[in-house]
């Protein structure tokens, strides 16, 4: 198999705090495992020990010569008490960023990837307009304290997978059911991105750090190709559209633009403006629309978790979101759940594949994941990872995908 990759195109892998960490902390997810809600039992206080062994992993990722790397920081760690920084923790960020940068590995940083401090989470979350400040204050704080080592921020990562999840089928935290709620989160989420891009770029400016201007910051963006099961049916039809509107459509628009279409509420008098410098672009599958519930083509390819193998997917969304916006495109996520590792090499080489035969202006591809990690509701037994990982003994190896990958 031989890729062409355009020039300047940079690669490299993704990953999310909570999931690879690990540590006994007062997060959402912590207390999500403690009620008994993770498939197989697994406990994200184990996940890849990540946050002691940060340096063995980050010669793994030199060794592999990744050029970039997306990674998040645990708000819990940082701010374990309303108004309370633990300083050791953002140092030991501070020396993560520096090793990166000794490493030749241009980090791209996320503030918020779906766990929330149970302090934030016992004052509602993002079900609260006025606890957008709570999270403002975070920002601001991470920003003032890294931000002379990082340029390029993710403000929130797929808020429309935290909405959903958590509010309307009630699977992972806090686990309500509510489209009401979902609404109210996803229009919370809205505000809160704009709100954080603003202050990344005022702050890094007024500092005058490294580069201020060349701050970018966007939000990393779960999308899915939305297609009708019998493209002749009208319910189908309908149903599709609607699915994609809700789903996706409507909550891009807000982010991106300023632009609140129903059923996303301009809760805080945003205008219309720019509020995205590139597009964040986290593609995995396809939706074969019926009704409002997912669903997969029949006899179509399927990885480990039952998700549709569509990399063409990946270039339909993409088109969606720059029709809409026309700004640079970071793949933030793209990757599948493979347990032994038999057919990964092939779903990152038809992806990549698609990406350089379109005339989009993809930049960058961030595999997910960079190691087999805590999968959120499925805990250790959904394997994305290039490397991996003994759970038992906290062993990493390079599977053939990562060589596969390296060798790219």
């Amino acid at each position: 198999m031989v890729i062409h990759l355009k020039k300047g195109f940079q690669l490299g892998v993704a990953t999310a705090a909570t999931q690879i960490e690990g540590g006994e902390l007062n997060h959402s997810w912590n207390d999500w495992y403690h009620k008994g809600n993770i498939t197989d039992g697994s406990n994200p206080a184990r996940a890849n020990q990540h946050y002691e062994k940060y340096q063995e992993d980050i010669q793994l990722m030199e060794d592999m010569h990744l050029q970039i790397y997306r990674f998040g920081i645990e708000w819990a760690r940082i701010e374990p008490e309303e108004g309370v920084f633990h300083q050791a923790t953002i140092d030991h960020y501070r020396d993560l960023l520096i090793r990166l940068k000794n490493a030749n590995i241009k980090p791209l940083l996320t503030l918020h990837h779906f766990t929330n401090p149970m302090w934030f989470e016992q004052k509602g979350g993002f079900t609260k307009k006025e606890n957008i400040a709570l999270f403002l204050t975070f920002v601001a704080k991470v920003v003032e304290e890294l931000g002379d080592l990082v340029e390029e921020y993710i403000t929130i990562n797929e808020p429309n997978v935290y909405a959903t999840q958590g509010y309307f089928f009630g699977s992972w935290p806090p686990g309500e059911k509510s489209a009401k709620l979902t609404m109210q989160v996803m229009s919370v989420l809205a505000t809160a991105h704009i709100q954080a891009y603003q202050l990344i770029h005022q702050i890094r400016k007024d500092k005058n750090f490294p580069n201020w201007d060349q701050t970018r910051v966007s939000f990393a963006n779960h999308v899915r190709a939305f297609t009708p099961k019998n493209p002749w049916n009208p319910w189908h039809q309908v149903s599709c559209k609607i699915s994609r509107r809700f789903f996706q459509d409507a909550l891009s628009k807000a982010m991106c633009l300023g632009e609140f279409v129903f059923p996303i509420k301009n809760i805080s008098g945003i205008k219309k403006g720019d509020y995205s410098d590139f597009h964040g672009v986290n593609y995995y599958t396809r939706t074969t629309v019926t009704g409002f519930k997912d669903g997969v083509r029949e006899n179509a390819p399927v990885n480990d978790l039952g998700w549709e193998i569509y990399p063409q997917g990946i270039i339909e969304c993409s088109q969606q979101l720059y029709d809409m916006a026309p700004k640079p495109i970071y793949i933030t996520e793209n990757g599948t759940c493979d347990d032994k590792d038999c057919f990964r090499s092939r779903y990152i080489f038809e992806h990549l594949k698609a990406l350089t035969q379109s005339e989009l202006p993809f930049e960058r591809y961030y595999h997910w994941c960079f190691t087999d990690n805590f999968e959120w509701i499925e805990g250790e037994s959904a394997r994305f990872g290039l490397v991996h990982i003994n759970y038992d003994t906290q062993q990493r190896t390079i599977k053939k995908s990562g060589n596969f990958y390296t060798d790219i």
